[in-house]
């Protein structure tokens, strides 16, 4: 297959948030006869023109870049690996960040849901599960799923599935990531079943995720926390997931294991 132009990755993502040529041009503040000629490779756009297009379609940091080589640019947005010394801040951040969430279970993941670092909170979800599912890279939607992960721990597991697969579809949507897209498929595999999330209770506006440990029925609510104007692809694609107590009984079981019962 040829490469694809800039203006086939522009149509693409066009069509990926369904928008009309004209519907685009519109929101751009441009004519439909130069977004026409941009995706038809007739007309050789600017490197600011495909950055203003990128944002009115919110492409993703990454994606931008992939468009900007196609039309003969640098990348604007560096990609650095998270372990470099660059981004060794970011990495410190992160860790204070999981540390201070303590002892709520919490962990780091990135655009693929790869587990980069967790607090030790994280070990309540870990007791019993299949070895071969803590070797890196861990992702934390097959630890969570898996038959012999966390699944077998959950109490409305296909309720929790269909919140978690509602989710990745949706960043599946927003990225267009053909890796996520096979691991949704690997996820939607595992037995378990599939609930539309829908609100579990009426007085409930969030999934709980409902947990059975060590003799202990335990609720959890699922907090994500993103870094703000992210100035690189990594720092873009890195996500904090926190599990904080939905009941009192929860609350308590966490802070026993932080400090013992009360004598």
């Amino acid at each position: 297959m040829a490469t694809p132009t800039a203006g086939d990755l522009l149509r693409q993502w066009r069509t990926t948030r369904r928008l009309s040529q004209l519907e685009l041009a519109g929101r751009a503040d441009t004519s439909t006869r130069h977004l026409s000629f941009i995706e038809t490779g007739r007309a050789t756009p600017s490197r600011q023109m495909l950055l203003h297009l990128s944002d009115e379609l919110d492409i993703p940091l990454r994606e931008r870049n992939r468009m900007l080589l196609a039309a003969g640019y640098a990348p604007v947005y560096a990609e650095p690996e998270l372990d470099t010394p660059a981004m060794r801040p970011v990495r410190d951040a992160l860790r204070q960040i999981l540390t201070g969430l303590e002892p709520h279970p919490a962990l780091a993941i990135d655009a693929a849901w790869t587990m980069v670092d967790a607090n030790a909170g994280i070990a309540l979800f870990l007791d019993g599960v299949d070895p071969a599912l803590l070797r890196p890279p861990v992702n934390a939607l097959r630890l969570t799923l898996h038959p012999d992960g966390l699944a077998d721990h959950i109490l409305n597991l296909a309720q929790w599935r269909g919140h978690l697969f509602e989710r990745l579809q949706r960043q599946i949507d927003v990225t267009g990531s053909p890796d996520l897209a096979a691991l949704l498929s690997e996820l939607r595999a595992y037995p378990g079943g599939e609930d539309a999330p829908g609100l579990p209770e009426p007085d409930q506006a969030v999934v709980p995720l409902r947990l059975r440990l060590d003799g202990h029925d335990l609720a959890f609510l699922s907090v994500t926390t993103v870094f703000g104007t992210p100035m690189n692809v990594t720092v873009a694609e890195l996500a904090i997931e926190a599990f904080l107590p939905a009941d009192t009984a929860t609350a308590t079981l966490l802070r026993d294991r932080l400090t013992g019962p009360p004598s």
